[in-house]
Order: C-alpha cells, then sequence, then structure tokens
C-alpha cells in the first residue's frame, strides 16, 4: 500500500512532506491499518530496546521497578537517569568507565545546560543508552562473561539477546549492524517488531516480559525523560507500553494487544509523534492529551504559522 503522507503546513502552504510505514493490528492482530512496504527489512534502533532487555532477564539480569525500565531506554540525561545508571554499575561491582557507549551530555536541555555551566565533559553515562549499557553489564557480571567484550555480536550476552529477538519477531534476524551506542543492531520486518511488541502486554502476569512491559508503563519518564511524547502518551492512555527508536521509528502495544510500528521514510524525527498518534486512534485508542501530539506546531517570528500534521483524506 501507499505511505502514509505527513505535511509541514506553513501560512496554508505545504511546505515538506514526509513519507511513513504504519502497521497497526488490532487484540486478534489482524491488520487495521497499514501503510508502505512493512515486511521488508527495517533497522527498528532503539525500539528494540524491551527486546534487548529481555534477553538480558532470562540470563538472569536482576532488576525491577524503576531500573528495569532504565535498561529498555533511550533517556534525556535528567539527574534520575544518571544515577539510576550509576546504581545499576555499583551494584555490579563496576563503575562508568565500563561503559562502551560514546561519550555525550544529556539530551534534557536543563541537564544540559547545568552541565556546561559547571563545565562538565562529555560522559558515557549522560549517553541516553547507558542504562541499557549499565544493564547489559550487570548482566555479564551475573553470568561471569567478560565485561570488556560486551559489545561483540559473538559475546555469549549478544548471543542470547539474538535468540530473544529471533524468538520474539518470529523472524531469523537477517543482518546485523552497529546501533548508535555500539551494541548489535538487529534488522527484522515491522511485521515482526509489531509481534513482538504484543508478547510483552499479553504476556502472563509475572512473566520476564510482563515484568518489563509492567515497568516501562509504570515509569514511563525512566524510558525516556519527564517531557519526552513517549512517556506523554503512556500517562494519556495507561495500559499502552511504547518505545522510540533513532531515525524516526516507534512501536506500541496495548494491554489487549492493539499494536503498531511506525517508521518514517526519511529519518525526520518531526513526523513521528503525529503518525503514531494516528496509529493508535485506529486503533480507538484515544484521549484529551493526544491532541496536543497529534500535530506538531510551526513557528514563524515566534508565533504559530503552520502545523506539521498527517495528511489528511
Amino acid at each position: 500500500m501507499s505511505e502514509l503522507i505527513v505535511e509541514v503546513v506553513r501560512s496554508g502552504f505545504v511546505e515538506s512532506v514526509h513519507g511513513a510505514r504504519v502497521l497497526a493490528v488490532d487484540a486478534s492482530g489482524a491488520p487495521v491499518m497499514c501503510h508502505g512496504e512493512t515486511a521488508t527489512l527495517v533497522s527498528p534502533r532503539s525500539s528494540m530496546k524491551p527486546l534487548q532487555a529481555l534477553g538480558m532477564v532470562r540470563s538472569g539480569l536482576p532488576l525491577e521497578d524503576e531500573l528495569l525500565a532504565l535498561a529498555c531506554a533511550s533517556h534525556a540525561g535528567e539527574d534520575f537517569h544518571v544515577e539510576g545508571a550509576r546504581k545499576i554499575l555499583a551494584e555490579a561491582g563496576l563503575d562508568e568507565s565500563a561503559l562502551g557507549c560514546p561519550e555525550a551530555l544529556p539530551q534534557h536541555a536543563e541537564a544540559r545546560n547545568r552541565a556546561i555551566q559547571a563545565h562538565v565533559e562529555p560522559a558515557r553515562i549522560f549517553m541516553n543508552c547507558s542504562g541499557k549499557h549499565s544493564a547489559m553489564l550487570a548482566t555479564c557480571v551475573v553470568n561471569g562473561w567478560p565485561v570488556e567484550t560486551y559489545l561483540d555480536p559473538g559475546h555469549p550476552l549478544q548471543r542470547a539477546i539474538r535468540a530473544t529477538v529471533e524468538e520474539l519477531t518470529g523472524e531469523r534476524v537477517a543482518a546485523t549492524g552497529v546501533d548508535g551506542c555500539g551494541a548489535p543492531l538487529f534488522f527484522v520486518s515491522m511485521v515482526g517488531v509489531v509481534r513482538a511488541f504484543r508478547s510483552f502486554t499479553l504476556a502472563d502476569e509475572g512473566t520476564p516480559e510482563r515484568r518489563i512491559a509492567d515497568a516501562m508503563r509504570a515509569h514511563p519518564e525512566w524510558t525516556s525523560g519527564t517531557v519526552r511524547p513517549e512517556a506523554a502518551l503512556m500517562r494519556a492512555l495507561p495500559g499502552l507500553m511504547v518505545k522510540a527508536g533513532a531515525e524516526a521509528f516507534d512501536a506500541f502495544a496495548f494491554a489487549d494487544g492493539r499494536a503498531a510500528a511506525v517508521k518514517i521514510e526519511d529519518g525526520g524525527d518531526r513526523a513521528r509523534v503525529p503518525v503514531t498518534v494516528a496509529a493508535l486512534r485506529a486503533l480507538g485508542l484515544d484521549a484529551p492529551e493526544l491532541d496536543e501530539l497529534a500535530t506538531s506546531p510551526l513557528l514563524g517570528g515566534g508565533r504559530q504559522v503552520g502545523e506539521i500534521r498527517v495528511r489528511r483524506p
């Protein structure tokens, strides 16, 4: 099917457009909304973090609640994110020097400004994937696996994660790349991503899958940040589990199995949330808070002169 189109409208004129692939399924798993080539390979980026965390939990990672949510996070580098990652490392007998992710400053504007004003240098612990990397290291310690090579695709940790990805997506990993944080990145289809996300929210209470879904839904600010749209969506729709990925990918599942995956073809992140809201609404999931996320204001001279929106029929 054709792509879904997102319009950038300025002063009444369409200035730019983004094409989107979307697959949304109902509680039975039947497609409700389908745009673009959803069966072809895709790079889900950080939307795969719940699957990576599941591989870790199954391998003995002893995290619960906020820290388990942080293991699934693309966090904003707020103080509680940084302290949480340090706590995961400390409990494993490690410090941030063991992290293999790149150095960065916090993404959260206030935290970043404080760091700059205090002349704090970029550090691995601030990087948005440091929660996942800390959890990976902790999993290695639990199992007696080497920590120095934990990002190698052949490492026991990464083999366990790959097996989990293949199980939940129902697909063989077609290719392995390198994510922005340095961790192995597994290429699958959007169909597989939707299948995997449904398995989290449909799992029985107390299972590793359900523990991850429950942690993310109970602590949405730990998986993203206090002002991120992913947290706003989960707060607005109790029962929703959503995880964003770089290059404008989104995946979500609701408690009853309704689920979707979204990919903006050109990687334009400004189009991602409006399409995700459209997929939620196509599945009958809505709340007043979603009105502010369905479009993004476009400014001119400091005032709104347009919007970014899904093309109207």
